[in-house]
């Protein structure tokens, strides 16, 4: 069977750096997407203000004297780093055809790697939390998945180099993929799939799954769970049933082990899958992605690197 390909446009380089090419244009944008409908304090909410400049554009409330720049309160917060560089590692993080690591963001952007590991994982989290506020409705395929393995020991579930994750993707009327949800669990236990569809599903969703014990604890959310026994082997991943969430793991791993050569998936999991999640969900208008996260950026609260090297974060 033959799949039509399908081309996004996307943002290009030119395009990009005639929007975003100076810092000017930089904290323009910045300034638009934190107060969309005008400035305003921070202190005592105030609209009248003046600005300043100590290094970086300031303004300076009128009532009650408050001064501060437009990366306060944001993901941008203290950073010495200009703009133009920050709104570069947007661009490649959400314009390239897979992913883009720390190591490659470090050339790219010319900085070291530790600024360009905070960068990415600011920019992660930042998707991260995006993405936890999405339910799957409708028809919902969920599998049972994992990170890692590949050291020797123990094999199959519950292997202490696993990071267990369920992926999940809803399909529309006409039976095409429409979003996802790639979520690490403590394990594949009935009260570990209890409190994920509790988080991931909407009440009205229906789930298709195999026949693995756990996944009857979605209809503690879900209004139906349809469930396929499918055995073992190439027949079980060729099940029309399952198509999608296996497309979906195959181009994951795809898209993995062509970006990265290792991470701690262990610890870092839920980004690294927000991430992918993060740009599938919007894969139909990739240009809208920079302005989208740069909006998601500014209305996020820092990140200190001590916060952000915490795992548990956004749990």
């Amino acid at each position: 069977m033959l799949y039509k390909i399908q081309f996004q446009a996307g943002l290009s380089l030119h395009e990009f750096l005639h929007q975003y090419g100076t810092e000017a244009q930089c904290e323009a944008a910045l300034f638009a997407a934190r107060w969309p409908h005008g400035w305003r304090c921070l202190r005592c909410d105030g609209e009248r203000y003046s600005c300043t400049h100590n290094g970086r554009k300031l303004w300076e409330c009128l009532d009650c004297g408050y001064q501060c720049s437009s990366i306060v309160g944001t993901v941008f917060e203290n950073t010495k780093l200009p703009l133009r560089t920050w709104f570069l590692a947007i661009y490649l993080m959400t314009q390239s055809k897979n992913a883009v690591s720390a190591l490659e963001l470090k050339r790219q952007l010319g900085v070291s790697y530790k600024t360009a590991w905070s960068i990415k994982h600011k920019l992660l989290q930042t998707m991260l939390l995006r993405e936890e506020q999405r339910r799957l409705d409708g028809r919902v395929e969920v599998d049972d998945a994992y990170l890692g393995g590949e050291r020797p020991g123990k094999r199959g579930r519950g292997a202490a180099s696993k990071t267990p994750f369920v992926a999940a993707i809803q399909t529309n009327s006409e039976g095409k993929p429409l979003y996802i949800r790639l979520t690490p669990v403590a394990g594949f236990t009935y009260e570990a799939l209890k409190q994920w569809s509790a988080e991931c599903l909407s009440s009205t969703a229906r789930v298709v799954s195999d026949g693995l014990g756990c996944f009857g604890a979605v209809t503690h959310t879900a209004a139906q769970h349809e469930r396929h026994i499918v055995g073992s082997g190439k027949s079980a991943v060729q099940r029309a049933e399952f198509r999608w969430v296996n497309t979906l793991l195959g181009n994951l791993k795809t898209a993995f082990s062509g970006t990265y050569h290792a991470f701690n998936h262990a610890k870092y999991a839920q980004r690294y899958l927000a991430e992918f999640s993060y740009r599938f969900n919007r894969r139909f208008d990739l240009a809208a992605m920079v302005p989208r996260l740069l909006r998601a950026a500014a209305t996020t609260e820092p990140l200190p690197i001590g916060i952000l090297r915490i795992s548990e974060i956004g749990n």
